[in-house]
């Protein structure tokens, strides 16, 4: 029991679940208390994180770091801990973007700061437990469990429309895990019903095969889950009002990780698991992650609310990353991962910068600025760096990612990579007539003319994005290395031969089985 905390991916779940129950002690009056253990609990556990970071071998595509302890032996569920390449950085960004998120809360939420710090501690706790779980009982476990605190973040301390946003954020994900829930028992089950073992361990259920017919009923049932989380065009719906009604942290971990799970899962379970349907399946969401580029970028376009408009752009974003992984080609699957590091960052700086700017004038309506560069450069300067890494200028993180997935899908699909080429070009028309229009001319309004520019606190949260937004886009090699044994292995395992039609599941027999 002592690897709970010696493992550094246990310690990652367990210090910011132990955090969320030790700030219930402190009184709610103690507002600094609250404020700076929150952010002490999260710095602690980004310095675990890197810990990840240097121990792990880019060369390998195992998992690593592995945690395997007996929970419900009697039903083969253990709890289950690793990592390889892929799920490494997502926990990286998930590690990295808590604090910065905290300390964006400090002057943000006025109300029941106790429980908001709770909320987000648990949330934490939930999220890395997703990217790191090896157990599909303990990965549904976690997936549930992050929706409860987002829930409460939206509905308590979100804008105008917060019930009935925190709803359909709900209604929408749950009804997509309640089938992913069937469809994990099923294969479970059938694991049991063709070996007499219970098993829940992906790399266990890695090695069955199931029919044709099978697959493509359980692929559904998985790729519907994480549609909606995605979230997949015409699954997206939800997102616009969880973005624009939840506070600015919610916002940030909402594009920045909650997203970034939809596609996690399609590269961790449905592909990986059920190979002959997503070869089936694979054109049509390709197909649909380019729709989503393009109607995103065009409703994106339209918009006057600016956190509207970014939460537009995310579908859009969304949709490249979705291209890439399901042309199942090296670069483009490469590309995809590290894109979603480079729009956790891209998407989670501007919806930082927007909430600055509502904190003062409490609009976040284009038209109600103008003239920021004269009044607030600082601020100016940062969200011109931003908004060029969202619309992908070289030498940004930004670029690399889509360059990768476009080159790669080409080879494909290169029709849909060609429409995407104009979701790109969309992209960029939206976002830089959003800057123009905020940041230069006249200063159209008198309430803008005393607005102050960036305090030391928004710079300690904003600098460190800047920091990988310019060394990713000119060093990405880290990032990619680390990456891209994974996606070799996702790959690999997508494009296993399928399973003979005689039987629903045939476990796969190695070398030594065989003889």
């Amino acid at each position: 029991m002592t690897e709970l905390i010696t493992n550094p991916l246990s310690l990652l779940v367990l210090l910011p679940a132990a955090a969320a129950a030790a700030l219930l002690l402190v009184p709610p009056e103690r507002t600094g208390a609250l404020k700076y253990g929150a952010l002490a609990a999260t710095l602690l556990a980004f310095a675990v994180s890197l810990k990840l970071w240097t121990g792990f071998d880019p060369a390998s595509a195992a998992m690593q770091f592995r945690l395997d302890l007996p929970w419900l032996p009697s039903y083969g569920i253990n709890y289950s801990l690793g990592i390889d390449g892929i799920s490494l950085l997502m926990i990286m960004l998930t590690a990295f973007l808590m604090p910065l998120s905290v300390l964006a809360s400090f002057n943000y939420i006025k109300e029941s700061r106790r429980a908001y710090y709770v909320c987000l501690l648990l949330l934490e706790a939930a999220m890395i437990g997703v990217f790191a779980a090896l157990d599909l009982f303990v990965f549904y476990l976690f997936w549930e469990a992050m929706l409860i605190p987002m829930y409460f973040l939206i509905g308590i301390w979100g804008g105008p429309r917060r019930i009935y946003s925190a709803l359909k954020f709900f209604i929408y994900t749950m009804a997509g895990s309640v089938l992913m829930l069937a469809a994990i028992l099923w294969v479970a089950s059938s694991h049991h019903a063709a070996s007499g073992a219970w098993t829940f361990s992906i790399p266990a259920l890695q090695a069955a095969t199931f029919t044709a017919r099978v697959q493509f009923w359980l692929f559904a049932a998985f790729a519907l889950a994480f549609a909606v989380k995605v979230p997949l065009f015409p699954f997206h719906t939800w997102l616009p009002d969880a973005h624009v009604e939840a506070p600015t942290a919610g916002s940030v971990l909402l594009a920045g990780v909650l997203l970034k799970m939809g596609v996690y899962g399609y590269l961790r379970l449905a592909v990986p698991l059920f190979p002959q349907a997503a070869a089936r399946f694979a054109p049509w969401l390709a197909a649909l992650g380019v729709v989503g580029v393009i109607y995103g970028s065009l409703v994106a376009w339209s918009q006057r609310d600016m956190k509207k408009m970014v939460a537009y752009s995310s579908v859009a974003h969304l949709g490249i990353v979705m291209l890439g992984v399901m042309a199942l080609e090296p670069a483009a699957v490469s590309g995809a991962v590290l894109q979603m590091v480079n729009h956790g960052l891209s998407t989670g700086a501007l919806f930082l910068l927007v909430g600055v700017l509502y904190e003062r004038r409490h609009t976040r309506l284009i038209e109600d600025y103008g003239g920021l560069a004269k009044v607030m450069p600082g601020f100016a300067a940062v969200f011109m760096i931003v908004t060029l890494s969202s619309v992908g200028l070289p030498g940004l993180n930004g670029f690399i990612g889509e360059a990768l997935i476009l080159f790669g899908s080409f080879r494909v699909y290169p029709w849909l990579a060609g429409a995407a080429v104009a979701g790109v070009v969309l992209g960029a028309v939206y976002m830089l007539g959003m800057y123009q229009q905020a940041v230069f001319g006249p200063v159209r309004h008198a309430e803008n003319k005393a607005l102050p520019d960036l305090s030391v606190r928004e710079w300690l949260y904003l600098l460190p994005i800047l920091v990988f937004i310019v060394l990713i886009g000119v060093w990405p090699n880290p990032f990619l290395k680390r990456a891209l044994p994974a996606s070799d292995a996702y790959i690999g395992l997508a494009h296993r031969q399928a399973a003979p039609p005689a039987a629903d599941v045939k476990l796969s027999l190695g070398k030594e089985d065989a003889k």
